[in-house]
């Protein structure tokens, strides 16, 4: 049975970040991907060269607010977690969702604004065991895509 997961992205920088999304979206059958805010849209040849065409069928939609998106979800009755390290996030690998869901990842610098996390349902993170405290978002993203469906 295939478990019903969204993906949103707010104001991801890179486009070779989207194309990789995209791609890892469409391995794990995500529903749909919610590009928000200054988050890069197709078509374009960065996206399109990591993407390797999944942004041409794995269904997508550009809206300008994040939190838009998530009051929309949520009325719908789905999830929102937000991928983010915060003193309150759960450890990811401990983590039991509820489907459907959504996951909020955000900007490579910024992470997911203070304001977007207030409207999500719970924080999640991976745990970080050396210097770097985040690792890439694409990669990040893909981790906890497949983290979730366990």
């Amino acid at each position: 049975m295939k478990k019903e997961i969204y993906l949103i992205l707010d104001n991801i920088r890179s486009r070779e970040n989207v194309g990789s999304i995209f791609r890892t979206a469409d391995a794990v059958g995500v529903s749909k991907i919610y590009l928000c805010g200054t988050t890069p849209t197709p078509p374009h040849d960065k996206i399109s060269k990591t993407a390797l065409g999944a942004e041409t069928y794995v269904p997508w939609e550009y809206r300008r607010n994040t939190w838009q998106v998530i009051t929309e979800l949520k009325k719908e009755g789905i999830n929102i977690y937000a991928l983010e390290q915060t003193k309150d996030s759960k450890n990811i690998f401990r983590f039991k969702p509820k489907f459907p869901m959504a996951l909020i990842v955000g900007n490579e610098f910024n992470g997911i604004s203070p304001k977007i996390l207030k409207y999500c349902d719970k924080k999640i993170a991976i745990p970080m065991y050396g210097r770097k405290e985040s690792l890439n978002v694409s990669v990040a993203t893909g981790i906890a895509l497949y983290t979730l469906l366990i």
